[in-house]
């Protein structure tokens, strides 16, 4: 898969499993995308994804890097819908 459609990917499920916050952008944590069987079965590297996505500025995290469990409450936004 290219990168382009990853991140495209990335897009919907952030949309499918996130909710809007205050600003009206859809947010998710990371475990919450982490521990989803859907994405565990489309993203075989999630965290690259998420950089490749954060490199675009298609989303937005306040971390350098993403681990599961330490980062599961990291959010998450996305900036373009």
């Amino acid at each position: 898969m290219n990168v382009e459609h990853e991140v495209k990917r990335l897009v919907e499920e952030i949309q499918r499993l996130g909710s809007k916050n205050a600003d009206g952008q859809t947010s998710v944590t990371f475990g919450v995308l982490f521990n989803d069987d859907q994405c565990a079965n489309i993203f075989e590297a999630l965290v690259g994804t998420l950089k490749a996505a954060k490199k675009r500025k298609v989303v937005k995290y306040d971390s350098e890097l993403l681990l599961q469990g330490v980062h599961d409450s990291v959010s998450i936004t996305l900036l373009q819908e």
